[in-house]
């Protein structure tokens, strides 16, 4: 049986585990339901009626959040010529094509959070998706990550874009924010998530798509918000 600390308890104690709360009061009670000293991430579970173990049944993607998650990732492009220069110009903290293969492959260097690459560096990138993959790192045509548009990719991911894939189990986790973002912000966010987790519904899932949402912070309590409360 799995044991929780003191604060999540006396966390737990204000949140009624039956109730499926509206928009507002879900956000308002994840803020006042964080555990931390620091200032946690807001996450949101998605459970979906999909398949997990069919292919044209995976979810998997990316998304800018209207007011950012509150996280500043660092970016390695793997690109050359023009491309990398653009990169480099968008505010990319790691620019290269070669060299930086052979750093991730021969140092194990892993200083960056999001890896994207041009199309023809593709090849050469896949060569380490044995290192890249098992972390989730691995560039993506679907999470935007493998593209000619290198400038506006790093933009979008500096400014807060958020990727989505689901689990075994058919779920999505995501983060939506911080606990210092207004209630009006977190709540803008989430729904912009769960809107565009909707629109993305493939079309071999039949009946309800979006089985439940859940929001939490980091070891805080879940909270579970109210379907009504979206225009889904």
């Amino acid at each position: 049986m799995k044991k929780y600390g003191k604060k999540y308890v006396e966390a737990s104690k204000n949140v009624d585990k039956n109730k499926l709360y509206c928009l507002e009061d879900a956000i308002k009670l994840v803020k006042e339901t964080s555990v931390t000293k620091f200032d946690s991430s807001v996450e949101v579970a998605i459970k979906l009626n999909i398949d997990a173990k069919k292919s044209d049944q995976q979810m998997k993607g990316s998304l800018s959040l209207p007011f950012g998650s509150g996280k500043t990732k660092k970016v390695l492009v793997i690109a050359k010529g023009t491309f990398a220069d653009e990169a480099r110009k968008a505010g990319a903290d790691f620019v290269g094509d070669q060299d930086m293969i052979d750093k991730i492959k021969n140092e194990n260097w892993f200083g960056f959070d999001v890896v994207v690459a041009t199309p023809d560096m593709m090849p050469e990138v896949g060569k380490i998706g044995n290192i890249l993959g098992p972390r989730n790192l691995m560039p993506n045509p679907k999470t935007g990550t493998v593209t000619t548009k290198v400038g506006a990719i790093v933009e979008d991911i500096k400014k807060g874009m958020v990727t989505y894939k689901n689990d075994k189990f058919g779920n999505i986790h995501t983060i939506i924010g911080k606990v210092s973002f207004t209630e009006e912000n977190l709540a803008e966010n989430l729904k912009y998530v769960i809107t565009t987790i909707a629109k993305a519904k493939p079309s071999t899932v039949k009946g309800i798509f979006i089985q439940n949402i859940t929001i939490s912070t980091t070891m805080g309590p879940g909270i579970k918000v109210d379907k009504n409360s979206f225009d889904i």
